[in-house]
């Protein structure tokens, strides 16, 4: 006890003389969760941190861990690049044995971590490396942890969706996305177009970099000071940190996309569609179509609508909200749509009781971002958080191309939302009435929300995918943390 009268945490529950690698130690187990093994050096194991698990092997447990391994020596801590060690300790008697894997499964099961998951692997994502990364930098590290895994190889687009909407979520207790950002969107997608989608949401779901874009993963491995890697994000999901995390509704008269991270119209939605001719270049790609992109820069006519959050209310100039977009269905489309309306129909704040803004165009690009990172590369919102209920909008309009060039270049670290040609706002609500090019009106754009291809106007890049809304008003509403993410604490 301390002075105060409560349990001292550094106190040893357990203290023992262990054998390790042959060397006799003083093997003490704290309050705080530490392993202190003493003998000719003293070392230490934080269980939260670097403990996967354990496992009995006759007289001996092995404890699974992670530690920090630089320029192929493995040292303790865990904020670098890491490697799976094994610290073998054999017991003098069998009643120590049980005491001792009694108390570390007591505690480990303390930690509230997840024992089952369901694992969907991209292997058509990125390069192609989802298969190998799983192998390699993931399957192993569930292993040490001891987690049951349901691995799915996904077959074809909007797979991952289709199981995510009705898979019996009592199996597991989280979903794994080793992909870019796209399976992410797919499970969110289906999980919220469930009937029972209040409850299906909060599954806690993991990423693991695997794809072309890799933005979620990166601003949470960025925002806990982590090295971005594999390793560190399956990690995050083994500790079983979570956070919670904002989802944006776009809609369309009764046609719904749940967005967790990012709309694009003008120069971002064409660089991130129309680059997917280029797509066996891996990320390359982006800054390979990027660089024609801006010496060939398209303006599109148009306006956009929005209620700014706090501190914004300067930006554009006072307007009324006049309802929500619809969309030109046919109606069999429509009676489609109506049967299928039972899961999340977004946000339900009155939106015609806010104060709303507008500025008109033409525009070369119009960005919402709502985590810092758009890729692994390229920081576009540094100020954007994962629930704080706003998006972060991103607006250029005329600016030289040189300009451009060099605010594309700048990206890496976010220090581009500095220059005067930039316009960087967070909004609680949005809506987009995207227009015609200026150059040719007989030529429109396409509106991309997290690599899908939302609304397709005329003439622009076809592609594989069939849009989900024709070319015109769309709106989009903030819901605050309802979803939730594994994350590095």
């Amino acid at each position: 006890m301390d002075q105060s009268g409560q349990p001292d945490n550094l106190s040893p529950i357990l203290s023992d003389q262990v054998l390790l690698n042959g060397e006799a130690v003083l093997l003490t187990f704290t309050g705080d969760g530490e392993l202190r093994f003493t003998g000719q050096s003293q070392r230490c194991l934080t269980v939260e941190k670097e403990v996967l698990g354990f496992a009995l092997e006759g007289s001996r447990i092995r404890v699974k861990a992670v530690v920090e391994k630089r320029d192929g020596i493995c040292c303790f801590g865990n904020s670098g690049d890491l490697a799976r060690q094994s610290f073998v300790f054999e017991y003098q008697s069998q009643d120590s044995l049980t005491i001792w894997s009694q108390k570390l499964r007591d505690y480990i099961d303390s930690l509230g971590r997840p024992k089952r998951l369901l694992i969907f692997v991209n292997p058509y994502g990125g390069k192609k490396s989802a298969t190998k990364v799983f192998s390699k930098d993931v399957k192993p590290f569930l292993e040490d942890a001891d987690i049951h895994i349901t691995l799915i190889e996904t077959k074809h687009q909007l797979h991952a969706k289709e199981v995510a909407k009705s898979m019996d979520l009592s199996k597991y207790d989280g979903i794994v996305c080793v992909s870019g950002d796209g399976i992410l969107v797919e499970v969110v997608n289906g999980l919220l177009e469930r009937e029972d989608w209040s409850a299906a949401i909060k599954m806690p779901i993991g990423m693991i970099p695997a794809g072309t874009g890799n933005g979620m993963v990166k601003s949470l491995l960025h925002a806990a000071g982590e090295i971005y890697s594999a390793s560190n994000a399956i990690l995050a999901v083994i500790r079983g940190y979570k956070r919670s995390l904002d989802v944006a509704t776009i809609s369309q008269g009764k046609t719904r996309f749940f967005s967790v991270l990012m709309l694009a119209w003008g120069l971002i939605a064409d660089i991130d569609i129309e680059s997917e001719k280029y797509r066996w270049m891996g990320s390359a790609r982006i800054d390979f179509y990027g660089i024609q992109r801006i010496f060939c820069l398209r303006h599109y006519n148009g306006r956009i609508c929005f209620v700014p959050a706090p501190g914004f209310e300067d930006y554009g100039e006072p307007m009324s909200y006049h309802g929500e977009p619809t969309s030109e269905e046919n109606p069999t489309q429509e009676l489609s749509l109506k049967t299928e309306q039972h899961g999340y129909l977004g946000s339900d704040v009155k939106l015609e009781n806010l104060h709303w803004r507008t500025i008109s165009g033409p525009f070369v690009s119009i960005w919402l971002h709502n985590v810092p990172w758009a890729s692994e590369d390229a920081m576009a919102a540094p100020n954007a958080k994962f629930s704080d209920g706003y998006l972060d909008l991103i607006m250029l309009k005329d600016l030289p191309k040189l300009a451009l060039l060099s605010l594309m270049s700048n990206m890496n670290d976010g220090s581009y939302i500095r220059s005067p040609y930039v316009t960087y706002l967070k909004v609680k609500a949005f809506v987009l009435e995207p227009g015609a090019r200026v150059d040719d009106p007989t030529k429109e754009g396409i509106i991309d929300s997290d690599g899908e291809v939302i609304a397709r106007g005329n003439v622009t890049y076809k592609g594989d995918q069939k849009p989900l809304m024709t070319y015109n008003k769309i709106q989009i509403t903030m819901d605050q943390g309802l979803a939730t993410l594994f994350a590095p604490k």
